[in-house]
């Protein structure tokens, strides 16, 4: 049997963050690199780790993300693998080097504690989709990972004039750097969203990228919360 399941034993630690398989992350823990998480989703460690939920150091912060669409945090820290995972979701590992993101709220899994970060709500949305959008922007020099209902596809802003439209429930990142505001539509309806009448878009314009799951259900957003 141990034949069998040799396929899915861990791989030798090749970096700070990691994918084991799609839908789980692998986090190589050290003594003074503490990590932030979503609260719950640890799933397994080896060796010594403890967790800290809603630490002081955030709890301002953590408490306006609470009240939008997004959840708490635990701080981890001390020495072993650590393993993450959000109810099956897709894990997308990202090392930014002197960069920045702009996270959904709902699509943050775990970042490095010592990166520059705090909650918004997104501007020039809350009048088109009632209690607007919430996000995380995360910046420095370190390892942050996202979760994604589904492979996400990662489109360059940049490549053109045009604009990008998305649908919020479906909007995973998108870098900073973009002009982004609301977009009412009738006629768009019934090819965005999940009802009739009015859809709500989110368009991006300037250089960078931005980060779709192919899940727009707003109810993977309910279910995950908290």
């Amino acid at each position: 049997m141990n034949q069998q399941l040799a396929g899915y034993a861990p791989t030798p630690v090749a970096a700070r963050m990691e994918n084991h398989g799609r839908h789980m992350l692998k986090v190589a823990m050290a003594s003074g690199q503490d990590l932030y998480a979503r609260t719950g989703s640890m799933v397994s460690y080896e060796g010594f780790v403890q967790y800290e939920p809603n630490p002081p150091a955030v709890r301002q912060i953590a408490s306006q993300w609470m009240t939008g669409e997004g959840a708490p945090i635990m701080k981890c820290s001390g020495d072993g693998l650590l393993y993450l995972a959000d109810y099956g979701a897709d894990v997308v590992v990202i090392n930014l080097n002197n960069d920045a993101i702009s996270v959904n709220g709902t699509n943050v899994l775990a970042f490095d504690a010592h990166l520059q970060w705090g909650a918004e709500r997104v501007k020039g949305l809350a009048k088109f989709a009632g209690q607007g959008l919430w996000n995380v922007q995360i910046a420095g020099t370190g390892w942050v990972a996202l979760t994604s209902r589904g492979t996400p596809v990662v489109v360059d802003c940049g490549r053109g004039e045009d604009e990008t439209y998305v649908d919020p429930d479906a909007l995973v990142a998108w870098s900073p750097t973009l002009k982004v505001k609301g977009k009412r539509s009738f006629k768009a309806s019934s090819l965005i969203g999940r009802g009739s009448g009015e859809a709500y878009q989110m368009a991006f314009s300037g250089q960078g990228i931005v980060v779709v799951q192919p899940s727009e259900d707003s109810t993977d957003r309910l279910r995950i919360r908290g």
